[in-house]
């Protein structure tokens, strides 16, 4: 399975905010630095991030984005399932536009449904809490220091 580049930032930009001193404030900007990617596409996943309550948006000249919820309290396995579309793995997965003609009788989609819910049970089992226990190399890595 392969997430959507969305669920991909959304994680990433979450591990980011975890990762600051004391769930300081971060901005757009810097995090599309840290990662090397496009702040137009943050701009969109910060939006949904605030309108889900995982993030919250401080306005001002001094504003950015920070947690809304301690990392402990997001789930990836709920964090994936609210940003990917769908899960449909294969074609008879989505019924309004399956045409597979073996539907009926095929036993791979009770195969990839079961490895599906496996994969979901898996993290599940996870909080961003779990993907931040080392927050001073991830600093290093987006380039802050242990101060900032």
């Amino acid at each position: 399975m392969k997430l959507t580049l969305y669920t991909d930032y959304s994680l990433r930009v979450l591990i980011y905010l975890a990762s600051k001193k004391d769930h300081d404030l971060a901005n757009i900007q810097e995090i599309a630095d840290a990662y090397h990617i496009s702040k137009n596409h943050l701009m969109k996943i910060t939006y949904e991030l605030g309108k889900m309550g995982i993030i919250e948006t401080v306005r001002g000249r001094n504003g950015g984005i920070r947690l809304a919820k301690q990392p402990t309290d997001i789930n990836i396995g709920a964090l994936v399932r609210q940003t990917e579309e769908d899960f449909h793995l294969v074609e008879c997965f989505d019924t309004e536009h399956n045409r597979c003609v073996i539907t009926p009788v095929c036993g791979l989609k009770h195969v990839l449904n079961k490895a599906l819910q496996a994969y979901f049970q898996v993290l599940d089992d996870y909080t961003l809490d779990d993907l931040v226990k080392n927050p001073f190399d991830l600093q290093a890595l987006f380039g802050q220091s242990a101060n900032e």
